[in-house]
């Protein structure tokens, strides 16, 4: 499929009638932030122009935004809020489908259209996660036909297990991932880089003695770098074979992340010091940071701040993480920068970083996925279309 005609502002096309007209917002375009209307016909976006449309133009659907925000849907990449709805407390299991529904409905409602459920391959069960769990995952999300967003799969994999390689090759195979990360949570290293921290996150929050502590740190620091590249290697070849984009994950160093470009992963996802994420922008990597790290004013783990990497240049798209509601929030945090480009960052870069450049912009031709958004006091989405139907709408008194 072609992609969308680039177009701010566009004239009416010669049919007049259109399935929905959101009229008199702020429309959000890729280069720029526009008072006007957007069309939508058959799933895409017929028309855009400053202003109102012409009185004779008919809609199934007219919404008066009276100067709201009109953005696209959100893209996330990577967003593992289902597992809060799949297990609400520690050991208190909901069934999968319960759990999606759910958590489509709360993904609507922050404005993310296009959700990719970031599916841990690793073996934590104090984190609730294995590789049969994720399995299961992935089974009930392809099997589900009755969700509002468009919901995919990226396929995380912990390389310091083999188990989870296998596992996340076999999806690959079946075709059932649309992006694929790799991860290796290995004390001294990433997230970890101080080994008590490790111990005391595995002996505290992970409720493991200080013995199975010791044991889970020999193990994984004994593994070679020899092979944890071969198991990279192996999700690499397996993604190019399945056409899927691959991203690495808490980048620390330069080094690390050209390691990583020669093997041909595309996106640094959470690079956790400054020097990784000009290192990946400069080799042309998309990188990727944490919503809830730049509304919350800094990470959690005291490392890179989303807004330091934005203020270098280095910071191409934002992610759910673990809080959606942050993914739309974002936007609207005063960068210095146009309100198109910080839209940009959570709705057209994530979209072409992975290949889905029919959407996440507001274009004639482009899939009609739109938010419209009262950014104040604190954003909400007033309404949401996903391929150009009517799927959410929670308007204030006004």
């Amino acid at each position: 499929m072609s992609g969308p005609e680039t177009a701010e502002r566009v004239r009416h096309d010669e049919q007049r009638t259109y399935d929905v007209v959101v009229a008199d917002a702020r429309v959000v375009t890729p280069t720029e932030t526009v008072r006007g209307s957007v069309a939508v016909r058959d799933g895409k976006i017929a028309a855009i122009e400053s202003g109102e449309f012409e009185s004779d133009a008919e809609a199934t659907t007219r919404v008066d935004a009276d100067g709201r925000v009109l953005m696209p849907g959100i893209v996330d990449l990577h967003g593992d809020d289902i597992e809060k709805h799949l297990h609400p407390r520690s050991n208190a299991a909901v069934e999968p489908p319960m759990a999606l529904a759910s958590a489509d409905r709360a993904n609507v409602s922050s404005g993310i259209t296009t959700k990719f459920h970031a599916i841990a391959f690793e073996e934590a069960p104090e984190k609730d996660r294995s590789p049969e769990l994720a399995m299961d995952l992935v089974d009930s999300i392809r099997a589900s036909d009755s969700l509002i967003a468009d919901h995919r799969i990226h396929a995380r994999c912990e390389i310091t297990d083999e188990s989870c390689v296998d596992a996340v090759e076999r999806v690959l195979d079946g075709d059932a991932a649309s992006l694929v990360s790799v991860m290796s949570h290995i004390p001294g290293k990433g997230q970890f880089g101080d080994i008590e921290r490790f111990r005391s996150y595995y002996e505290n929050d992970a409720n493991l003695s200080v013995e199975e502590a010791e044991e889970l740190i020999e193990e994984r620091t004994s593994l070679s770098e020899e092979t944890l590249s071969t198991r990279i290697d192996r999700i690499v070849a397996a993604a190019e074979e399945a056409d899927v984009v691959v991203a690495s994950h808490d980048d620390e160093t330069p080094v690390e992340v050209e390691r990583l470009d020669d093997r041909g992963v595309a996106i640094s996802e959470y690079p956790i010091t400054l020097d990784a994420a000009e290192r990946a922008r400069d080799l042309g990597m998309v990188t990727a940071m944490g919503a809830p790290n730049l509304v919350r004013g800094g990470s959690q783990w005291g490392n890179l701040a989303t807004e330091e990497a934005i203020e270098a240049d280095a910071a191409d798209a934002l992610l759910a993480d673990y809080h959606p509601p942050s993914l739309l929030a974002a936007p609207f945090v005063d960068t210095g920068e146009s309100l198109a480009t910080r839209v940009a960052r959570v709705t057209t870069n994530p979209a072409d970083a992975v290949g889905l450049t029919e959407r996440g912009r507001i274009e004639v031709g482009a899939r009609a996925d739109l938010i419209l958004v009262d950014p104040e006091p604190t954003p909400v989405v007033e309404r949401a279309f996903v391929d150009g139907e009517p799927a959410f709408v929670a308007e204030a008194p006004r």
